[in-house]
C-alpha cells in the first residue's frame, strides 16, 4: 500500500474526523446497507462513496479513520448463537480500550476507552446483543487483528469485495465470555431494552 493511496476528497473526509466520537457520529449517519442486491464487503473508498455502510463495511470504515489518527487498524470480531456475529473497530487510549461499530441496533455501537481489557469490553456489549426473540446471544470474542497484514490487498480502496477479511475473522480462535452453565440461566431482554435497542432500526 502506498503511504496515502486516498484521492483529495477521500482525504477531506478523514480529516473531518478527527476523534473516536467523530468517527462514530460518520458511521451512525451512513444508511444503514441492506445487502438488497446481495451480500458485499465493501472497502472505505466504497463505504464514503455510497455513504452506505453495514457492520463489517463499518468497522473497516471505522478501522481506515483510526490508522488516519495513527491508532493501528484493529478489528475484534463478537461471536453470537442464533444471531449474527458483530465487528468492532477497537482502539487503545491510555492503556484502555474502546470501539467504534456500525450496526442496526443501537446499543452495538460507540464504547469509550474506559476497559482494560478486550474481555471488559466485550462483556460491556452483552446486554445489548440480543435476537429479534430477546435472547441474549453473545458468547465469544476474538483476537485482535491487525488490518496491515491486508495492506497488499488494498482493503481500504479496493473496487472488489474484500472477502478475505471477514474469512479471516471466522478462521482465528474465539474466547468464550461464558460458562457452559450460565447459558441455560440467562433470562430474556425485558421489553424496555429489547424497544431501546430497536430505535432506528433499518428495517426495509
Amino acid at each position: 500500500m502506498s503511504p496515502d493511496p486516498f484521492t483529495a476528497g477521500e482525504r477531506a473526509v478523514f480529516r473531518r474526523l478527527s476523534s473516536p466520537e467523530k468517527i462514530q457520529q460518520y458511521l451512525d449517519d451512513l444508511l444503514y446497507d441492506k445487502e438488497r442486491q446481495g451480500p458485499r464487503c465493501r472497502s472505505p473508498r466504497l463505504v464514503m462513496r455510497d455513504r452506505t455502510a453495514h457492520c463489517m463495511s463499518g468497522a473497516l470504515m471505522g478501522a481506515a479513520a483510526l490508522r488516519m489518527l495513527e491508532h493501528p487498524p484493529l478489528l475484534m470480531d463478537l461471536e453470537a448463537v442464533r444471531d449474527d456475529d458483530h465487528v468492532l473497530a477497537i482502539f487503545r487510549q491510555h492503556g484502555h480500550w474502546g470501539a467504534v461499530a456500525k450496526s442496526n441496533y443501537s446499543g452495538l455501537r460507540f464504547r469509550e476507552p474506559v476497559y482494560r481489557t478486550l474481555r471488559e469490553l466485550a462483556m460491556s456489549y452483552f446486554e445489548h446483543y440480543y435476537n429479534l426473540r430477546r435472547e441474549k446471544t453473545l458468547r465469544n470474542y476474538s483476537r485482535p487483528v491487525d488490518l496491515r497484514r491486508f495492506d497488499s490487498r488494498n482493503w481500504m480502496t479496493s473496487e472488489e469485495d474484500v472477502w478475505e477479511i471477514p474469512e479471516y475473522l471466522t478462521k482465528i480462535g474465539h474466547t468464550p465470555l461464558l460458562k457452559p452453565a450460565q447459558v441455560p440461566r440467562l433470562a430474556r431482554v425485558d421489553h424496555r431494552l429489547f424497544a431501546a435497542g430497536l430505535v432506528g432500526r433499518a428495517t426495509a
